[in-house]
């Protein structure tokens, strides 16, 4: 196998056995995220699916009719990346946008009928990519990773909801822009 094919997961795994072996827990999560996202991101490439819509789709297939804002929060995501999201999966086929009646503000987000044949298409591929993740993997160590995991996710929701810090909320961002700016200017004169 050439260099060029070997990249990307294999890279990534040479670092945390060589490199990095005892690292911040934080960042093997987000590598192993990142390694599981790139294997589907490969197999939805086939379908013209970009990572980015199957997270929309997959919230659309469980909660159709959404409104973008509501839509933005179940994927995590800002609503300027949502809005360009689904800009770009509307004129693909996969959504409509439609205002409700008594309430011209709120636009909601449904899927077309191809936007819903899609699941069917692409559930089994991400079901692959989970099986081929824990493939060798003891039953029981799988149970004690997602246990782990989600007593992590519990831990981190109680620290956030506790804190009365402002500064530790995630800023918009166009906030984060502005601080960002401003860090600037202050390094360049001299402060």
């Amino acid at each position: 196998m050439n260099e060029r094919k070997r990249g990307g997961t294999e890279n990534i795994l040479k670092h945390w056995r060589e490199a990095v072996p005892d690292d911040r827990l934080a960042h093997l999560v987000k590598d192993a995220t990142r390694a599981l996202l790139r294997a589907l991101q490969m197999r939805l490439t086939a379908h013209g699916v970009s990572l980015g819509h199957w997270t929309f789709l997959r919230i659309l297939w469980e909660k159709d009719g959404l409104t973008q804002r509501e839509l933005s929060e179940e994927a995590g995501l800002m609503e300027p990346t949502t809005f360009s999201a689904l800009n770009a999966m509307e004129r693909l086929g996969y959504i409509a946008r439609r205002q409700m009646p008594g309430n011209r503000r709120k636009v909601y987000v449904f899927l077309t009928p191809k936007g819903r044949l899609l699941r069917d298409k692409l559930v089994p591929l991400a079901e692959d990519v989970n099986r081929v993740a824990v493939a060798g993997v003891p039953g029981e160590h799988i149970v004690a990773a997602r246990q782990t995991l989600l007593a992590i996710i519990e831990n981190l929701a109680r620290d956030e909801a506790v804190s009365a810090d402002p500064g530790r909320r995630i800023p918009s961002t166009r906030e984060l822009a502005s601080r960002v700016a401003a860090g600037s200017k202050r390094k360049r004169g001299g402060a």
